[in-house]
């Protein structure tokens, strides 16, 4: 197997960088905490025998995404902050200051499609055994959770009728362009027009006039499809080639906002679906539905996330609960015995069912669990500050493997945000001792 390029010949002369930052720092710290051979063992399988390049160590490209997210980084301003911090390169694993990247910014990006939701759960559970080995997190607090859901909204503009209609004409006519593929007319100009038509139309609630317009667009959307079509008959690759853009040319051209089911709100993203979660701000969300879980006690540490999945479909709240218990009980190894949730739980498929308490139940319920009860909107908090500032409210990754692994590596960064907090504070608390101790300790 392919093993990562050893370097330190080159350094040898170089100030190591223990030398060179505080070593008591809260990321340093967590460095020290964080089992990198567990992490080497279970995502290094990735890694094939065989000649080429020798591949990035596993430690880099971990330490990597957990900064992005414990951050809110993108991934440019994740390489141009890495050059730049020295804490940031102990933390990847470098024993010596690197003045330029040893990686490009599109390494990250085949990571995260190599590794996958599956081993980036690693990530996951290695920051609850932190936690837990830490004192951040005791286990009471994995065996009684509260879970919820909320949306993972992905990176598109607002849908409507006229924008993907138009988008989907100049989609045909760039297809049409890259393939020398010569059309009766391109609609361009004409097309573009009718679209900002529609819009001025419908802000002045001239809708018949904006119907007209919005049917203008689908005419020729119908006419560059068949023209495309007849060019490319006979042409098995070109065929093929076309079928992915042509299917959802036809279903942007034929759906109406009045319609049930799946609708296409995106062309670079068709599984993006439209959610309604009862806001008043916010009636329609568009991406996908995540599944959360915290414990509903009060962990020193903080409220941590012990399971974080993205699910496509917008199923029901009830039928997710079963799935999401046995992650909870995968992340952390420990079994489960109590499960708060909102009423939109109602009629779940959880098989222990007597182990579920619902917002506003008054049955087999004592003075502890109804305390418990209480608290099952700690987990509201905890999602808006994932959402907010680990990059789990808009989602820039393509696909649902996208949706899958930014849901996973929010509350990664999340977690280990906690864990660097908790870091700071036991620090801090460790300094006051020493100073105590030295004012007062001595005898009178």
């Amino acid at each position: 197997m392919a093993q990562p390029q050893d370097v330190r010949q080159k350094e040898l002369l170089r100030p190591a960088l223990e030398a060179i930052i505080d070593l008591r720092h809260p990321l340093a710290v967590l460095a020290g905490k964080i089992d990198w051979s567990f992490l080497d063992k279970q995502l290094g399988s990735i890694y094939k025998p065989g000649g080429g390049h020798p591949p990035l160590p596993i430690r880099l490209m971990a330490g990597l995404l957990i900064l992005k997210h414990m951050h809110s980084l993108s991934d440019e301003a994740l390489c141009a902050r890495w050059v730049e911090n020295p804490y940031f390169q102990y933390f990847c694993g470098e024993q010596v200051f690197q003045h330029e990247l040893r990686f490009d910014r599109s390494s990250l990006t085949r990571w995260r499609q190599r590794l996958g939701e599956e081993r980036l759960a690693t990530l996951l559970q290695e920051s609850l055994r932190v936690a837990h080995s830490n004192g951040a997190l005791e286990t009471k607090d994995l065996q009684r959770v509260v879970v919820d859901t909320t949306v993972q909204s992905k990176a598109i503009a607002h849908p409507t009728d006229a924008r993907l209609t138009h988008k989907s004409i100049e989609k045909l006519v760039g297809f049409a362009a890259g393939n020398g593929i010569k059309l009766r007319q391109s609609y361009l100009r004409v097309a573009k027009f009718a679209a900002i038509m529609v819009g001025r139309y419908l802000h002045a609630k001239q809708h018949k006039r904006a119907n007209a317009k919005l049917k203008f667009l689908r005419i020729r959307l119908s006419r560059l499809i068949r023209d495309i079509r007849r060019k490319i008959a006979g042409d098995a690759e070109l065929e093929a080639k076309f079928a992915p853009l042509s299917s959802l040319a036809v279903r942007v051209r034929h759906q109406d906002h009045r319609q049930r089911g799946q609708k296409v709100y995106a062309l670079h993203a068709p599984e993006v679906e439209c959610i309604g979660k009862g806001k008043a701000r916010t009636p329609y969300e568009f991406g996908c539905k995540v599944s959360i879980a915290t414990p509903v006690t009060s962990p020193k540490g903080g409220q941590f996330v012990l399971h974080a999945q993205a699910l496509h479909g917008n199923p029901f709240d009830g039928h997710t609960l079963d799935g999401a218990v046995a992650d909870i009980e995968k992340n952390t190894g420990v079994e489960v015995t109590r499960v708060h949730v909102d009423k939109g739980y109602r009629g779940h498929n959880y098989k222990k069912k007597l182990s579920v308490f619902i917002s506003g139940q008054i049955k087999r319920t004592t003075p502890a669990i109804k305390r418990e009860m209480k608290r099952r909107a700690a987990v509201e908090p905890v999602i808006g500050h994932v959402k907010a500032e680990h990059r789990m409210g808009r989602n820039y990754l393509r696909g649902i493997k996208g949706d899958r692994i930014n849901a996973l590596l929010a509350a990664v960064g999340y977690n280990f945000h906690l864990l660097l907090r908790w870091f700071s504070c036991l620090l801090w608390a460790l300094i006051g001792w020493l100073i105590t101790e030295r004012n007062y300790g001595k005898p009178a």
